[in-house]
């Protein structure tokens, strides 16, 4: 059974963390505006020239695309492609182009087994970003600019995924949302290869450079520029405050649903690992791929085939520490103040834990007073752990699905959020959320076999139209997202999420975000059980 759960747990991690199908393309809309083509029309009817559509980057002229009150600028590349002998290679500046490039349409998604992308993707020229600019924004009034890392357990997910229209109008702000090398290709390590286990952040350290280089041409501030992700991508922001090669890329933080103090031994939130344990890994890795055996691994591993290398990767990925971008781990960075310090805005979702424990249940592991013993040590085996989490986190006759996932929501991310806060708030400013929405639109098809609250990723529709599409919201949900889009917007501009429009936010304690209310909440650790974590190591 230990086996079963965890790698079913260690599956759903990267599923859930991005568990929503890309949906087809949308119906041809308007004729898209041009440089050259188009005017629009001013509030009082006369025809003003549009936006220009045709940026100029470090690398050569990008031409997007127009709507209404928004541009978006698809597929710009802001590195080499990581092909040949720069597959596992430190991420190397673009090669200028000619001409214009169109960039009208969204990029292909780093390699990847299919789930999110349909059918996945072995395409490796992917480092490639995405920005999202307010019509009017232009180099003489730029806008604060917020960069998107996305999650998927650092094995699965695609910037072109979070369609970040409604963030840039209401919030008058410049996204960039980034696609990284992921899973083997893009954390794999080996005394072979320097760089190892950090290449997929190294790439977004690149992604941040051209930010700082080029954001200018698109009415974004380079000067002021916000870090931020959900899930692994969360985690990444941590991994990216804790390392010296990120110093001056960016001037604020957003973590969502990535505490920095995650442990390798949990199964579902990020971690990293030291680099000697990543390069067992990585050995085993090209085992599997068939080059264990080779006189030189590196060499023989870029000759395989990115299917067979995604064949051969484990599940879940793990930065590696003990490296030079990170020369130690960021748990240990965010407890010795040993981090970059940057304001931060930081949270979780009430329910975290719901959706694996109803992936796993729904994979034949019932979860009742008989089993609840067994599930609980195949996940928390050290000596005496099991036996106290059966005692304070009891199972009942029909409440076995809700209590193991708030046993693997508090211990994996509220508590861990809540000592973060703990942490970072002793050297910085933090304001800290917790999304509480019971009735959160759901990212996955089909009916789970318990109700699941506000689960891991749910508080991402109010932020994005995920996929292209808006979920369905009632006004109640709208009026939330828009407060919330309210505050990480303002934090982007200000380092402050408060402003005259929205509920005061004190830093300092915790903010519940739900339809029903928007307001302090001092009883989030007592409801977690966070002392009891804390006690239990």
């Amino acid at each position: 059974m230990h086996r079963t759960l965890t790698t079913l747990a260690c599956t759903l991690t990267a599923a859930l963390a991005t568990a929503w199908p890309t949906p087809p393309a949308p119906p041809p809309g308007p004729p898209l505006l041009t440089e050259t083509a188009t005017t629009a029309t001013s509030a009082t009817g006369a025809a003003t020239p549009a936006a220009p559509t045709t940026v100029r980057t470090p690398s050569g002229l990008v031409r997007g695309a127009a709507h209404g009150g928004y541009r978006t600028f698809e597929d710009v590349p802001y590195a080499a492609p990581p092909v040949g002998r720069l597959r596992w290679a430190p991420p190397r500046p673009p090669v200028p182009w000619a001409g214009v490039r169109d960039a009208t349409r969204p990029a292909h998604a780093c390699p990847q087994p299919a789930g999110e992308v349909p059918g996945g993707s072995t395409d490796e020229d992917c480092l490639h970003l995405n920005v999202t600019t307010p019509d009017d924004a232009s180099p003489a009034r730029p806008r604060p600019v917020i960069v998107w890392l996305h999650g998927g357990g650092l094995t699965t997910g695609a910037g072109s995924s979070y369609d970040a229209h409604r963030m840039v109008t209401r919030g008058d702000v410049v996204v960039v949302t980034v696609d990284y090398r992921l899973g083997a290709l893009g954390f794999l390590a080996h005394d072979g290869l320097p760089g190892s286990g950090t290449f997929g952040l190294a790439d977004q350290q690149a992604a941040l450079r051209w930010v700082r280089a080029g954001i200018g041409a698109f009415g974004g501030d380079a000067h002021d520029v916000t870090l931020a992700g959900e899930s692994a991508g969360g985690y990444s922001v941590c991994a990216q405050l804790a390392s010296p090669a990120a110093a001056g890329l960016f001037d604020r933080a957003i973590i969502q649903s990535g505490p920095c103090t995650g442990r390798p031994e949990r199964p579902f939130a990020p971690s990293a690992v030291p680099l000697s344990a990543a390069r067992t890994t990585g050995s085993d890795f090209a085992t599997r791929a068939g080059c264990g055996s080779a006189r030189d691994v590196p060499v023989c591993l870029r000759r395989v085939p990115v299917a067979r290398l995604l064949a051969a990767q484990d599940t879940d990925q793990h930065p590696a520490f003990d490296t030079p971008l990170l020369p130690g781990d960021p748990a240990a960075a965010i407890s010795s103040g040993h981090f970059r310090h940057l304001p931060v805005l930081l949270g979780g979702n009430h329910d975290e834990g719901n959706g694996w424990a109803a992936g796993i249940i729904q994979a034949g592991n019932p979860v009742t007073p008989a089993t609840w013993p067994d599930v609980v040590s195949a996940f928390f085996p050290a000596p005496g752990q099991a036996e106290a989490i059966v005692r304070a986190y009891p199972v009942h006759a029909t409440d076995g699905g809700p209590v193991f996932g708030a046993v693997i929501g508090d211990a994996d991310f509220a508590c861990p959020t809540e000592r973060t806060d703990r942490l970072l708030a002793a050297h910085v400013p933090v304001w800290r959320y917790e999304f509480a929405d019971e009735h959160a639109p759901p990212l996955t098809p089909g009916t789970p076999p318990f109700p699941l609250g506000a689960p891991h990723a749910s508080e991402l529709p109010y932020l994005f139209d995920l996929g292209g599409r808006p979920r369905d919201l009632t006004a109640a949900q709208h009026r939330l997202a828009d407060t919330m889009i309210d505050y990480w917007t303002r934090f982007a501009r200000t380092a402050d999420p408060n402003g005259p429009s929205s509920p005061h936010w004190p830093q300092g304690t915790s903010l519940s975000l739900s339809p029903d209310h928007v307001t302090p909440d001092r009883t989030t650790g007592l409801r977690h059980h966070c002392a009891f974590w804390d006690t239990l190591g």
